[in-house]
């Protein structure tokens, strides 16, 4: 990877998370939380395991407008999900080098909605007339910053969110939030011993407050056992829709993820592990659980 390339994509990354801590109060919570329990001293010590994003399934947006951003940095395209009931594709990207997180990009299968949430959506994507990264500076970090902060189409309506939301709570996070970063994801494995495990590390936010996803329990484990995952419920903000209206909706969350040592090299010693030693990629099941952080049935638990 040559050092502009990796210049940039550190330029693009760190503009992401600098937006995203400021949307996301827990965010900075849990991270001044681990300092003072001695868990980290700061938070470059945290290996972010991956980031998300939500997109709309649409000719000229969706995942193959986005996956050529990080593509040009070197990203590899993986593995394929389906996620039926909530009417989703999503593809993971690895990273060009071992210290970059992982990429979980998804997308609304806008045809399988009904025709009136499919109308509504149009009417809003449609005015993105082409791919807008064809026309983006890839090599311009400042440029590929502006684009992922910026509204791609014009503000929705309070009730063209409500619509979307009875019907699909993804679709109505994407058509207010855009690209804005879903989560990002504290890689447990990495931390000191007594909170390098998801319970340990579950039990310790919930003493400091934070409020965790039970959809399919607060850990959601793959079925080889070798990924385990749990996830903040999304913080609430004050959202600003068309004709002034303000509302409270769903913003962005926190993932942490446990990723183990797969068994070919369960032998070596804990100081010998790397990455490419644990459990790689991402499950469907976890991954559907982990959608819900956004979802009212989450958010407006007591």
């Amino acid at each position: 990877m040559s050092t502009d390339r990796k210049e940039t994509l550190t330029f693009v990354l760190n503009g992401l998370m600098r937006r995203y801590k400021e949307r996301v109060p827990d965010v900075n919570h849990i991270l001044n939380a681990m300092v003072n329990e001695g868990i980290i001293q700061n938070a470059d010590e945290i290996e972010n395991d991956h980031i998300a994003f939500r997109t709309m399934g649409v000719p000229q947006l969706g995942i193959q407008s986005f996956e050529k951003i990080f593509m040009h940095y070197g990203y590899q395209k993986r593995d394929y999900f389906y996620f039926e009931g909530k009417k989703l594709n999503a593809y993971w990207f690895s990273p060009p080098e071992p210290h970059f997180p992982r990429i979980f990009v998804s997308e609304l299968r806008i045809q399988d909605l009904s025709e009136p949430a499919q109308k509504i959506i149009t009417s809003y994507t449609d005015e993105v007339k082409s791919d807008p990264v064809n026309d983006l500076d890839l090599n311009d970090p400042a440029a590929v910053d502006a684009f992922l902060h910026k509204p791609l189409w014009r503000t929705p309506t309070w009730e063209d969110y409500q619509i979307l939301q009875a019907e699909s709570e993804y679709a109505a996070w994407v058509i207010y939030n855009r690209y804005y970063l879903n989560h990002y994801t504290i890689s447990v494995q990495n931390l000191k011993k007594g909170y390098n495990t998801l319970p340990e590390f579950n039990a310790f936010l919930e003493h400091t407050g934070i409020k965790l996803n039970d959809s399919g329990g607060k850990i959601k484990t793959s079925p080889d056992g070798g990924l385990a995952q749990s996830s903040s419920v999304a913080e609430m903000i004050e959202a600003e829709f068309a004709k002034g209206d303000k509302h409270q909706i769903s913003g962005s969350y926190v993932e942490f993820a446990e990723r183990r040592v797969l068994p070919q090299f369960r032998h070596l010693p804990p100081d010998q592990i790397k990455r490419e030693h644990l459990r790689d990629g991402f499950e469907t099941n976890n991954a559907d659980r982990i959608f819900e952080s956004t979802f009212t049935s989450q958010t407006q638990k007591q």
